[in-house]
């Protein structure tokens, strides 16, 4: 693959977007267009240091805030378009050939839909777009020959060790952290705070993904994205708890010799990696295996995580039971976020959405049949009913 000349940057305000504008600064690489939600204050930032031609806010109110905030700033709008919504999206995508979407949640499914509809080269963070649609995005990819890059650590570590040799895998290890509360029984749980829970031992990264980590729903999550991305059957994703978050994925190969991708946690590496396919120089700090000694395994207890266990049976059954369980997991978090429930309640709330679907829909004609629309209509359904239940 040529060097990247320019790319396309969506969720542009968000700790990926931030890190992926590092990488593209030390590697003399035009970020030509951005997409944001609500951070207007960041996205100024944004535009001021790397200039893109073309903006897109998430609405019209963001984009006026926007313009009259660059205005007060003096900053010359001739050279600069703001769009918003879907059609600004769909616009900011077309600026370039490559697209980092690292959009948050099922707000970034349709920006990988369109990218792949218009042959780009896609680098994703968004890793709710494949747990929600795998199996209509892996389908689009194959028709518009789209190679889809992983940005999580954990994929893409996996990534760099299947590349060449898929047929000689039989088993994926995906590390998890633990969370915050890796060391706390269940009913140490039952008071947990909101402060409490974005104290993450070894990364810093959004809010809605740290306490993804603290349940390990985002565990959950990637078991169903490395099926997609890595055409694996479940019952060959093994996750296991890595406290050191040094080891990022392991693969193990059909004679039973294991690959790994290990480095200091950061998220600069496999930013940069799906962004320039090789090993370049980074300032992460170097591992020092003197000083670090031991690296732990603890084996994964899905009585102690239930959301883990429950992401391994939406994702066998498959259809719209991904698209239950992250959207019944985005609302509760958000509710957990503003304080309206306890963090153990964002477990009931994910298992009794995922319950009422499997006792009261047919699934079975979706598998083959569902379409983008069913799966943007059902998160929505159900993000409904649990805003009801607990507004």
């Amino acid at each position: 693959m040529d060097k990247i000349k320019d790319l396309v940057l969506l969720g542009a305000t968000g700790s990926i977007g931030e890190q992926t504008i590092t990488v593209c600064s030390n590697n003399d690489i035009v970020i030509k267009a951005i997409a944001f939600g609500k951070n207007i204050s960041k996205a100024l930032e944004i535009i001021k240091t790397c200039k893109p031609e073309f903006v897109c806010a998430f609405s019209a109110k963001e984009a006026v805030d926007l313009s009259n905030n660059l205005e007060l700033l003096g900053f010359d709008l001739s050279n600069l378009e703001i769009g918003y919504g879907e059609e600004g999206l769909k616009k900011a995508i077309s600026y370039s050939h490559n697209i980092v979407n690292a959009i948050t949640g099922i707000a970034g499914l349709k920006p990988t839909v369109w990218s792949i509809e218009q042959g780009k080269n896609l680098m994703l963070a968004n890793k709710e777009s494949l747990v929600v649609g795998g199996e209509l995005i892996n389908k689009l990819a194959k028709e518009y020959k789209v190679n889809i890059i992983p940005i999580d650590s954990e994929h893409n570590a996996i990534y760099r060790l299947v590349k060449n040799n898929k047929s000689e895998i039989s088993k994926l290890i995906i590390t998890a952290s633990g969370g915050s509360f890796r060391n706390k029984s269940r009913d140490e749980l039952v008071n947990i705070t909101v402060s409490d829970a974005l104290n993450h031992p070894n990364w810093s990264m959004g809010k809605k993904i740290t306490i993804d980590s603290a349940t390990m729903a985002n565990k959950g999550l990637e078991v169903i994205e490395a099926h997609y991305l890595f055409n694996i059957d479940y019952d060959n994703i093994e996750t296991i708890i890595h406290p050191e978050s040094i080891i990022h994925s392991m693969v193990e190969y059909n004679d039973n010799s294991v690959g790994a991708i290990l480095y200091s946690p950061s998220m600069i590496i496999p930013i940069q990696d799906a962004i320039l396919n090789k090993y370049d120089k980074t300032e992460v700090a170097k591992l020092n295996f003197n000083k670090i000694k031991s690296l732990n395994f603890i084996e994964m207890d899905f009585n102690r995580f239930p959301l883990l266990k429950l992401a391994y049976f939406v994702g066998e059954k498959g259809g719209l039971y991904p698209t239950v369980y992250n959207a019944s997991n985005e609302a509760a978090v958000e509710l957990f976020l503003e304080e309206k429930i306890s963090f153990l309640d964002i477990e009931k709330i994910v298992t009794d959405a995922v319950k009422e679907f499997d006792s009261k829909y047919n699934n079975i004609n979706n598998i083959c049949c569902y379409t983008i629309e069913d799966i943007i209509k059902t998160d929505i359904e159900v993000k409904e009913r649990i805003k009801e239940v607990y507004k």
